[in-house]
C-alpha cells in the first residue's frame, strides 16, 4: 500500500568505545534548525538503564530523547537507541525497536540502523562513524553509499579507538574522513545542500 508519509533526511551516527565525547561535541555543534533527523547507536552495557539521552540533551542544541518504539522521525530532533534494542527507521516515518539477534556481538547495531536509513531515505541518508572498537558499521556504510547517501568517518588522529572508523574506511564506501571539529559542519552542509564538502 502506498504511503504519503514524508520521511525527512536522516543522519545516523554510530559509535562505541570513546564515542561519547565526540557524539556530544557533534550534537552540541549542530544547528537547531537542522533539516534532518538524527538517530544514534552507541554500544553500551545491555543490562543497565541508559542516561545517555539526558546527558547529551543538557548541552545539545537539538532536543535529545531515548527512542521508543513507534516514535516519529522529526527533523531537528535526535533519538538515541536504548540498551539491548536495535533501532530501525521505517518508511512510515517512525522508528522501531527490536530485540532481533545481535550483529557483530552487539545490540543495538550500527549496521542495522544504517541499512534501514539507506532503505528509507536513499540519497537523503547520511552515515557518521565515530570512535569505537570492532567492525560494526561496515555493512551499513556500504548500504548508504549504494543508496546514494553520504558517509562521514572520524579520522584516526581524533579517535580514541579507531576500530570502527578504520573498518568503515576499508570498505571503500566512505566519502569523507574528517577530524572531529569538522564533522558537524560537514553534516550540516551535506543535509542542507545535498553536496559533499571539499
Amino acid at each position: 500500500m502506498a504511503t504519503d508519509v514524508q520521511v525527512p533526511p536522516i543522519v545516523g551516527i554510530g559509535a562505541s568505545a570513546g564515542g561519547i565525547p565526540p557524539l556530544r561535541e557533534i550534537l552540541d555543534s549542530l544547528e537547531p534548525d537542522l533539516p534532518a533527523a538524527v538517530l544514534v547507536v552507541l554500544h553500551m552495557d545491555p543490562n543497565h538503564t541508559s542516561v545517555l539521552a539526558d546527558l547529551l540533551g543538557r548541552t545539545s542544541a537539538l532536543p535529545v530523547d531515548q527512542a521508543r518504539d513507534g516514535a516519529p522521525i522529526v527533523a531537528g530532533q535526535a533519538l538515541i537507541a536504548p540498551p539491548n534494542h536495535h533501532l530501525i527507521a521505517t518508511a512510515e516515518g517512525t522508528v522501531a525497536l527490536t530485540d532481533a539477534p545481535r550483529i557483530h556481538f552487539v545490540r543495538p547495531s550500527v549496521d542495522v540502523l544504517f541499512t534501514s536509513i539507506a532503505t528509507v531515505c536513499s540519497s537523503g541518508a547520511v552515515g557518521v562513524i565515530l570512535s569505537g572498537s570492532g567492525s560494526d558499521g561496515e555493512t551499513g556504510v556500504r548500504a548508504i553509499r549504494a543508496a546514494g547517501g553520504v558517509v562521514i568517518v572520524q579520522d584516526e588522529a581524533t579517535s580514541k579507538v579507531f576500530g570502527m572508523p578504520g573498518s568503515a574506511i576499508e570498505t571503500g564506501a566512505v566519502d569523507l574522513v574528517l577530524p572531529l571539529d569538522d564533522i558537524a559542519r560537514a553534516i550540516d552542509k551535506v543535509v542542507r545542500e545535498r553536496d559533499i564538502p571539499d
